[in-house]
């Protein structure tokens, strides 16, 4: 990890440690509190635990000008995006993501579409809908290894975490505890629960935590929709395509719409936000990949409502493509996040017992 970065959050937390002001704020405070000394581990599980909520930067009364020149939530930021890089698997190519990840993830959505049309020109496959335009076995060929993918390097990822941040044994108690705390996005309520303060300026909004609900709920509704059709092909022998009201379709429909409008809104609140409280050299690399996760789920409601015109093969190529995209992307992007922050949880979990 890069030892300025690390240096730079050490000091800043050694201040926060003997001010104590913001002890309430979030789950990175107490956490904070309880060192007197900070390793490169402990600084990492502090930065993946920290939400980037920047309320503890309006409350701070060392702030620039102050000669402290305190700015916590860009130092864990900073760091937080450094382990990304440094844990990821392969590495390298999460170091190429970060520094150009809005034109990878335009580049690969391009590509994979190329290559889907491509096959759909060589091969004529003669099945139902979809299935005229790329067969049933020929995207189990292509997207099993590319949904086998991410889980291995996400897996090899967060073993490297977990060593680095000195995690024990897991037990039951610690995952229930992160999960509640995930799922109802405790961290960014603010200390008072009036929200965060990520938008510019210090006013409060609850604007992130439900963009952030809306795009995990509604990707977990369209990974439940294609789990059923996957379950009514292999065990009914029900085959797509599906009708308004089966369980795939209202999953999917449903699961798309939140998506697609929580990519959006969390785009307009990266906008709206202060550059300055982030990592570095992260902005566009996130904006890229929430851009692409959007665009998975527009372009599925788009493929959905079209899917009986002339212009179904081409959406149907353009939506694969982005979705192939999406699935081996996921270990370097802001995907990868919602794992080492669900870690961090579970790591904070240990410490309070």
């Amino acid at each position: 990890m890069q030892t300025d970065l690390v240096q730079e959050a050490r000091r800043q937390a050694e201040i926060c440690n003997a001010c104590r002001y913001c002890e309430g704020y979030c789950s990175v405070f107490p956490a904070l509190h309880a060192e007197r000394a900070f390793s490169e581990g402990d600084l990492t599980q502090l930065a993946n635990l920290c939400h980037n909520c920047r309320g503890c930067y309006y409350a701070c009364q060392y702030t620039a000008p102050h000669e402290f020149d305190l700015n916590l939530p860009q130092a864990l930021a900073n760091v937080r995006q450094d382990s990304w890089e440094e844990l990821a698997f392969p590495q390298s190519a999460a170091k190429l993501f970060q520094k150009n990840g809005a034109l990878i993830a335009l580049a690969c959505v391009i590509g994979f579409a190329l290559m889907f049309a491509a096959i759909k020109t060589m091969a004529s496959f003669g099945g139902e809908g979809f299935y005229s335009v790329l067969s049933h076995s020929a995207m189990v060929a292509i997207f099993l290894p590319s949904f086998l993918f991410p889980l291995v390097s996400i897996t090899i990822s967060l073993r490297r975490y977990w060593r680095a941040v000195d995690g024990q044994r897991v037990k039951f108690s610690d995952i229930r505890g992160a999960l509640l705390s995930a799922a109802k996005m405790r961290n960014l309520a603010g200390g008072h629960g009036d929200g965060c303060n990520f938008e510019d300026e210090d006013r409060f909004s609850h604007a992130r935590r439900y963009a952030h609900q809306a795009v995990i709920y509604g990707f977990l509704l369209c990974f439940a929709s294609t789990s059923s059709a996957t379950f009514m092909h292999y065990l009914f022998d029900l085959h797509a395509p599906y009708q308004l009201f089966s369980l795939p379709k209202i999953l999917g429909v449903s699961g798309g719409v939140m998506l697609t409008l929580g990519c959006i809104e969390m785009i307009r609140l990266k906008l709206r936000s202060d550059r300055n409280l982030g990592a570095a050299n992260a902005w566009g690399g996130e904006v890229g990949f929430i851009g692409l996760l959007g665009f998975v789920g527009l372009s599925g409601l788009v493929l959905y409502v079209m899917g009986n015109s002339a212009l179904m093969p081409s959406l149907l190529v353009l939506h694969l493509g982005s979705v192939l995209a999406f699935f081996l992307l996921t270990p370097f992007t802001k995907m990868a996040h919602g794992f080492y922050r669900l870690a961090a949880l579970v790591r904070d979990e240990q410490r309070k017992t």
